[in-house]
């Protein structure tokens, strides 16, 4: 690793990028030096409902909620959104205020690739059109998934799910807390505890100092969309 790696972990990861390595040596440049960080301690709003959406964003370490409150003051986590991963996609193509907050689960670091930035390699990288369009079919694939998974799967189930690829693709290893857990499926950490003791019966999980963690990916998958009964 550079030095200037190692001082700016956002320009190793753009550099990580699969269309960042096809761009001119300018736009390269211009890249590394207009994209930004933010970082945040864990509980804090990183990025307000409400507020200009100023550029495209990834996780380069910690956790992060995506999470809507309603008219009525009901408060909705929809997405967690982990360190290598960008969020935030569809607000950056609006023109629109940011519709949800952005909670930190975890202290954690943000990347900000810029509106302007993002403009340009929508307008000039095929590279990074075929990247936005496989991560928007991924995202709506997830959106489709949770609307299912409230209407037909038992709590035992969302959880489950919650565990599974569908929402860590391409992670070895996933560890959350029940709090974390809890917070992205939507329910009571004391609904989450019933259920993941269903699934630690199950050989599915291990709970071990408040941290789940995987045991069988494949049958939890299963487990999650399985006909009930």
């Amino acid at each position: 690793m550079s030095l200037e790696e190692a001082v700016f972990p956002h320009h190793r990861f753009l550099r990580g990028q699969p269309w960042f390595a096809a761009l001119p040596a300018d736009t390269q440049t211009r890249l590394l030096e207009r994209t930004l960080t933010l970082s945040g301690r864990k509980g804090e709003v990183m990025l307000a409902a409400g507020s200009p959406v100023k550029g495209w964003y990834a996780v380069l370490s910690g956790l992060v909620k995506l999470q809507s409150t309603s008219c009525a003051g009901r408060v909705s986590a929809f997405l967690g959104v982990p360190d290598g991963e960008w969020f935030g996609e569809g607000s950056v193509l609006k023109t629109e205020p940011r519709r949800y907050d952005v909670i930190a689960l975890r202290d954690t670091l943000l990347l900000c690739l810029p509106r302007a930035q993002f403009d340009d390699l929508l307008a000039h990288s095929l590279p990074f059109n075929h990247f936005l369009v496989a991560h928007l079919n991924r995202r709506l694939g997830q959106a489709m998934t949770i609307i299912e998974a409230e209407r037909l799967r038992s709590p035992e189930q969302r959880v489950a799910l919650y565990l599974t690829r569908v929402f860590w693709q391409g992670r070895r290893r996933l560890v959350l807390s029940q709090e974390e857990l809890g917070h992205l499926a939507g329910l009571s950490r004391q609904t989450v505890n019933r259920a993941l003791k269903t699934l630690e019966q199950e050989g599915l999980v291990s709970l071990e100092f408040g941290r789940v963690a995987m045991l069988d990916e494949q049958a939890l998958a299963a487990y999650a969309v399985r006909p009930e009964g």
